[in-house]
């Protein structure tokens, strides 16, 4: 069975580029969780509203389906996953290998003030970390390095 990879941490904290580098190194194919949240949930993160548990059991639900669908092919999936909760739903029935990205509030604020999000304005970020249940198990990666020592370190651990 291929190797189901969940790169988790809060807003800008480098899911999406560590995911793909990641998936490109492992000949993984890459997805981004963002790309399933349905329309209502991107309208409440645009206008700085956080979402509530019942916004994202669907999407969690969703993700947790593509995540069945490739199974034989494996994957790489870019998603926040902040809470235990929200990772039991997503590797319903399913191992997955999880890869959190860890960083202080000051640097990812950072990032996310120097970068433009179609949907994720800084200001939620307080609310990601209030929210953040660190996992257990996981592997743990500080992000204030290279992209390139991010990987290597992951691939150490897989």
């Amino acid at each position: 069975m291929a190797k189901l990879i969940v790169v988790m941490g809060v807003s800008g904290c480098g899911k999406t580029s560590v995911g793909t580098a990641l998936a490109d190194v492992l000949s993984l194919p890459f997805f981004d969780a963002d790309d399933y949240h349905p329309t209502a949930n991107k309208k409440k993160m645009q206008a700085g509203i956080p979402l509530e548990d019942s916004d994202r059991i669907p999407w969690l639900e969703r993700l947790n389906s593509l995540c069945q669908s490739h199974l034989e092919s494996g994957l790489v999936l870019a998603c926040s996953a902040l809470k235990q909760s929200y990772r039991d739903l997503l590797s319903k029935d399913i191992q997955i290998e999880w890869v959190y990205l860890k960083g202080s509030f000051e640097l990812i604020f950072q990032r996310l003030e120097a970068r433009h999000h179609q949907y994720m304005p800084s200001s939620l970020l307080q609310s990601q970390f209030d929210t953040l249940e660190e996992p257990k198990g996981a592997i743990e990666v500080s992000i204030d390095q290279s992209i390139e020592s991010i990987i290597l370190q992951i691939k150490e651990q897989l």
